[in-house]
């Protein structure tokens, strides 16, 4: 099965932001890619929250969602959009983080709400309190289907390996790790992070990411990572998109994913303990 990993500079205007989105997905189709996957927040990067909010739109009448549903539908290929921010009517007030699985029918086949929130205070200038911003879900989220089963994930999620445990005791064989990863943590944490979860569940990791500088109306930059990766279920590393926006493509052996686990069964072992 061939994969593909999105890698996008969106800006602060969701419009502006599906062009090159779509660009992107049909330049993966004529590859031959079967599953496309899109960054976190594919949909709009804002250091300014309050003109963000003014942009987005619900889940119902998202423009960006229809538009890759309509996308998905006419290419038949299996569409994780990374995830969208979405005024979410029903919640509290704030948005949310919401990744989607479309089938090959344009159906949504899973959605999935980031259940980690980046509350980080990584220098004196770099400040991140996503929960003021965002509902964080309360849900893992695993999708079987015809090219294999899938579990959702969103970036900060990464740092909390039960999560992927999980999903890959409940059977997951590729894990998504749509990301707007940090620069000040990214050369250090990403790939190992990545290759660890990975190594631990047996699984395929991809993870397509935002990348470069990210300029709001008001002046305000925010900076991401790039390096949209793939690892195999030994962690080894499959593709890296380096820091410019494209396409990146990878072709998974799901049997690889048998073997791994056959070599070290480790999520047959887990063990009750006490403490500490």
């Amino acid at each position: 099965m061939r994969a593909a990993l999105v890698q996008s500079n969106a800006g602060h205007d969701p419009a502006a932001n599906l062009a090159p989105t779509r660009a992107a997905i049909a330049q993966a189709v004529e590859r031959g890619a079967e599953l496309v996957t899109t960054p976190e927040v594919t949909n709009i990067v804002s250091a300014d929250p309050e003109d963000a909010r003014g942009r987005l739109h619900g889940e119902g009448d998202d423009p960006t969602l229809a538009a890759l549903r309509d996308d998905a539908a006419r290419t038949g290929i299996w569409l994780h959009v990374g995830s969208l921010a979405l005024r979410d009517e029903e919640g509290d007030g704030r948005l949310v983080n919401r990744g989607f699985l479309i089938g090959p029918d344009g159906a949504i086949a899973a959605r999935y709400d980031k259940i980690h929130m980046f509350d980080v205070a990584i220098d004196a200038t770099e400040t991140y309190r996503e929960s003021d911003r965002y509902r964080p879900g309360d849900r893992a989220v695993l999708a079987r289907t015809p090219i294999g089963v899938l579990g959702l994930t969103i970036c900060y999620d990464l740092r909390f390996p039960r999560l992927y445990r999980d999903l890959a005791q409940a059977g997951a064989e590729i894990l998504l790790v749509p990301s707007a990863f940090s620069p000040a943590t990214g050369p250090v944490h990403w790939e190992p992070l990545l290759r660890a979860r990975a190594i631990e569940t047996g699984c395929f990791v991809l993870a397509a990411a935002q990348t470069g500088r990210h300029v709001a109306p008001n002046g305000r930059e925010r900076r991401t990572h790039g390096h949209s990766l793939a690892v195999s279920p030994w962690g080894e590393v499959l593709a890296d998109a380096g820091t410019a926006p494209g396409v990146v493509l990878v072709d998974l052996d799901l049997d690889a994913v048998a073997a791994a686990r056959r070599k070290v069964p480790s999520l047959g072992h887990d063990r009750d303990y006490e403490g500490p």
